[in-house]
């Protein structure tokens, strides 16, 4: 006789709710989830509305007890710091999960889904969902405070320049645009030989020192004022200043070496011609077209100055010309140039043009000029020359005329000048009729001199019909692929039109 087990399923017991008798799962509190809620809140406590403040200038939020943090709708450091606000009441209820319900960008309005468990009657566990509402109320922060007064700073930046001629501080304006390295500034101010740059702290002005030490040849002086001290906590109050100058050649100077310089140089001669001023000096020898570099802190060991000033340019016209094909390279010469070409040249002045006098030279220029061309020099024979390393030099080593430029009607590049740049805002004082000829003549470098214009941003100037002359004088132009163009866009770190 074989003994059988009989299979049993086994279920669930279930009882009533002592509330209202629906059958239910047995649990510690032995009440339905429905009546349990209704006798229990475990949100209570948990503020419902809570404030948030935002600036809207520095579109920053504020993160008690002093910080500004900046923050993209719905990101997780918005999340956490709308937590924040509430973290009081949450220490006595689990957090399950928390996330941003969706609300329209222009509301002032930001909604936070929370799930929360809690443990109430006999050790049962109950969960509850609900939505906390932060209304987004206006505020400006101290930072912004201080630069809509105009008058605070911590620190000012002193750029120099002891030059007749704003081609360098041209240049450096469009290298600032380009890395936007004036957006912490509180304001910028233009007086008559270089630009004050004022900041809320010392970190920006020293990071914007460190970007004009690698843009251009520069060196420093920092000091600093005591404005007031707590003896009790032992902090200070510091005003910093930079002192900041720039070497004082520009592009076009013709300049003479001392005679160890010109000999480090690869025995170059001590006559130059400055092509180009980056974050180093660019020169060329216009008799052998040999290059070289000289950077800021060669140049402050061993100084030179411009021989003439830039409104003694005056204007040739070249009688002839020929190519030298063979250049005689002496022991240990540098680097030539292979954009240029040399060659000998008979010019002769404009205002000269009733008598016979003719001079000789030699330029770097051969590739670009003809016989019949006009032409911008210097006539070093018929000037004084006040310079200490040109007085020691022999007489014959000095050259009559020092070319320095092609000639080209303005009038006509103007008028077919279908490009632009942006300026910075800054205030202006003592303005000189003569700003608007230097910027003429920056912009006439940059048609020329491609290797500058590879670090400007050029814009397009739709208000000029694209167009080219065909009795044009061969000047140099700016090609469409060169250019951006000039797009408005006013958004704020959110993606939106802003509050």
């Amino acid at each position: 006789m074989e003994y059988m087990t009989e299979s049993t399923n086994r279920s669930p017991g279930h009882i009533l709710c002592c509330e209202c008798g629906v059958p239910i799962s047995p649990n510690p509190a032995n009440i339905c989830v429905a009546c349990l809620r209704s006798k229990v809140d475990i949100s209570q406590g948990i503020p419902k509305q809570v404030s948030i403040s935002f600036c809207k200038q520095c579109q920053r939020y504020f993160q008690p007890p002093g910080t500004w943090i900046q923050c993209a709708l719905e990101s997780r450091e918005l999340l956490a710091l709308c937590l924040k606000k509430i973290k009081a009441p949450l220490s006595k209820v689990r957090l399950v999960d928390a996330g941003f319900v969706w609300t329209e960008p222009h509301s002032k309005r930001l909604k936070v889904k929370l799930t929360i468990q809690k443990e109430v009657m006999n050790g049962a566990i109950l969960q509850q969902v609900f939505v906390v509402d932060y209304v987004v109320q206006s505020q400006m922060c101290g930072d912004c405070h201080r630069v809509e007064a105009k008058d605070f700073w911590k620190a000012v930046i002193q750029v120099r320049q002891k030059t007749l001629h704003k081609k360098t501080f041209y240049y450096l304006e469009q290298l600032i645009l380009k890395y936007g390295m004036h957006q912490n500034t509180l304001r910028i101010k233009e007086i008559h030989d270089g630009l004050d740059f004022y900041y809320s702290s010392k970190q920006h002005a020293q990071k914007m020192v460190e970007f004009l030490q690698c843009t251009v040849p520069c060196r420093y002086k920092a000091s600093q004022r005591l404005i007031s001290q707590d003896i009790h906590s032992n902090t200070y109050n510091y005003k910093s200043t930079f002192s900041v100058e720039i070497v004082p050649i520009c592009k076009d100077n013709v300049v003479c070496l001392p005679p160890k310089l010109a000999q480090s140089l690869g025995n170059m001669n001590q006559i130059c011609v400055c092509i180009r001023v980056t974050s180093a000096i660019h020169l060329i020898d216009p008799n052998t077209l040999q290059v070289a570099d000289v950077d800021g802190s060669t140049f402050w060991n061993h100084p030179f100055n411009s021989l003439c000033h830039p409104k003694q340019l005056e204007e040739f016209i070249v009688m002839d010309c020929s190519i030298v094909r063979d250049i005689k390279r002496g022991a240990g010469a540098g680097m030539i140039s292979k954009k240029h070409t040399l060659g000998e040249v008979w010019v002769q002045k404009t205002s000269e043009m009733n008598t016979d006098k003719q001079y000789f030279c030699r330029t770097h220029l051969g590739h670009l000029l003809n016989p019949g061309d006009l032409v911008l020099g210097f006539d070093l024979a018929n000037c004084n020359l006040n310079d200490e390393h040109v007085n020691k030099m022999n007489s014959d080593r000095v050259p009559d005329v020092v070319l320095i430029k092609k000639s080209y009607d303005r009038t006509k590049r103007q008028r077919r000048r279908n490009w632009k740049l942006k300026e910075l805002a800054r205030e202006r004082e003592n303005m000189d009729s003569d700003d608007e000829r230097q910027y003429q003549d920056f912009l006439e470098d940059l048609e020329e001199d491609e290797t500058i214009r590879k670090n400007v941003n050029i814009y397009r100037d739709s208000a000029i019909p694209v167009g080219s002359d065909t009795d044009d004088e061969g000047a140099p132009q700016i090609s469409l692929a060169e250019m951006l163009e000039d797009l408005h866009i006013s958004q704020d770190a959110t993606g939106e039109e802003g509050w």
